[in-house]
């Protein structure tokens, strides 16, 4: 018999892709986001500026940490706070399901997804744009997990501070962008100075992207970018679990 949370994380996945607009930003965006850059020329063509690396290269972990990033704060935490402002939760507190069985389901059925966006975007990286796989999968798989549950713990805590749907949308912004500009959607960690660099390591993207790097290249990460996803992790779990509201 399945256990309570395989059912539950049934039953979330669906209600999850339920809602086409958040399932496109958490799903298909950073796919098409890769597509898209690898179509323009000068991505394609090595920097001498980025150690004759070409950019395309150094943006497919970029693109992979945004996804997870846009899976968690733009799709669940909307669908979690939209739960709390539709009475979902209200009802479910009457059942025999805990918070941490929520948010645990929440985590695993974003998990199950988002590792099929990454696999996608490997793919598409590779066939498309001849970017070569990991040299070290076990690390990447690691990097990739610890920067999801990074990410999905920060999402979640999102989640559980805003009252509705639409605050969540917003806290969910104010929170992607400044993490988004530090894993170096704008300005690649290669072309950081010191200062930038330092901050970058210690949040979540930042360290998430190298990590990436590194096994890539067939490193194991850095233990400082693996020490930083794991007390995100932590911290932010504990706090999602500490403030969870069932209305």
């Amino acid at each position: 018999m399945p256990s309570p949370l395989f059912r539950l994380t049934v039953t979330e996945t669906r209600l999850f892709l339920r809602e086409p607009v958040v399932v496109f930003f958490a799903l298909a965006f950073a796919p098409l986001l890769l597509v898209v850059l690898g179509l323009v020329p000068a991505m394609r063509t090595a920097s001498p500026e980025l150690g004759n690396v070409r950019p395309i290269t150094l943006y497919l972990p970029i693109v992979v940490v945004l996804g997870l990033a846009l899976f968690a704060l733009s799709g669940l935490s909307q669908l979690f706070a939209g739960y709390r402002e539709k009475g979902v939760l209200r009802r479910l507190r009457t059942t025999p399901v805990g918070p941490l069985l929520l948010l645990g389901a929440q985590l695993l059925m974003a998990g199950v997804l988002s590792l099929a966006t990454m696999l996608v975007m490997l793919t598409v990286g590779r066939l498309a744009f001849d970017i070569h796989l990991p040299r070290l999968l076990p690390a990447y798989l690691l990097g990739y997990l610890l920067v999801a549950s990074a990410m999905f713990a920060i999402g979640l805590l999102v989640a559980a501070l805003a009252p509705n749907g639409r605050s969540a949308a917003a806290a969910g912004s104010l929170v992607f962008f400044p993490l988004a500009f530090f894993a170096g959607l704008w300005l690649p960690r290669a072309q950081m100075n010191d200062v930038l660099l330092t901050i970058s390591d210690l949040t979540p993207l930042g360290a998430g992207v190298q990590s990436l790097q590194d096994a890539t290249a067939g490193h194991w990460p850095h233990p400082i970018h693996l020490a930083a996803l794991l007390g995100w992790t932590t911290v932010a779990g504990a706090l999602a679990a500490r403030h969870f509201r069932w209305e």
